[in-house]
């Protein structure tokens, strides 16, 4: 493992709370490790040996549906957690959209050190209540919001989680997706079309510019949370 101390989402992760020499304890513990897009980390329902900080990338959370279609029930980006600390069994598959590189900890290590750490206990906690508020955001998003709400919505979320330029309710803001518009239609639960024929609306309304297939230019900030209702 390399030196915790340069980890580019030192700052972000959970570990941010241990000191020069904790870090040096849980570094050696944990591995890099590369993720190709389309490959899968850990399976659902089966048992979960590792937990793992997301350096690079970006990852899908994913439940089973009927007749064998997926349902994607979250995305996770660097300095997210991933995985279930004092559990055994995934409670969903993680698979990445993007190349991704993790940093992995074997579970039960992890545990143990987690369980001699209050602080990092904390932090755990901390991550666990965002994530189930990101969990009922979803469930609103995807069952009670118009595709021009969904779309709107997943634009300020990603303007918000991933690398870009601007802030500020009025300030221009630009960054770079990391998935088509497929992955994108899939994420939200709508066709490739009405994802396509929502963005080319943003764009004839002035709200966003589409500078390339995955490049997003937000000019008008309120406006699009006006449309995510």
């Amino acid at each position: 493992m390399t030196d915790c101390q340069s980890c580019v989402v030192r700052n972000r992760a959970i570990c941010s709370s241990l000191d020069a020499e904790e870090l040096a304890v849980l570094g050696k513990m944990g591995r890099r490790q590369r993720v190709k897009a389309g490959h899968t980390l850990l399976w659902e329902g089966d048992d979960a040996p590792v937990v793992a900080n997301v350096l690079e990338g970006v990852l899908k959370l994913v439940v089973a549906a009927t007749e064998g279609r997926e349902q994607i029930v979250g995305v996770v980006f660097p300095s997210d957690f991933i995985g279930r600390p004092f559990g055994k069994e995934s409670p969903y598959s993680v698979t990445a959209m993007t190349d991704a590189e993790v940093c992995i900890f074997n579970r039960s290590n992890f545990d143990e050190f987690s369980g001699n750490h209050p602080d990092l206990q904390q932090k755990l906690l901390r991550r666990t209540l965002d994530e189930l508020d990101r969990a009922r955001h979803w469930m609103m998003l995807l069952g009670r919001k118009s595709a021009s709400e969904k779309i709107a919505s997943f634009l300020l979320e990603m303007s918000d989680r991933l690398p870009g330029q601007g802030c500020g309710a009025n300030a221009q803001s630009s960054f770079e997706l990391p998935f088509g518009r497929q992955q994108i239609a899939d994420i939200l639960g709508l066709t490739i079309e009405t994802t396509s024929r929502q963005l080319t609306k943003m764009r004839a309304e002035g709200v966003l510019d589409l500078p390339s297939r995955r490049e997003i230019v937000i000019n008008d900030r309120a406006a699009m949370e006006d449309m995510a209702g």
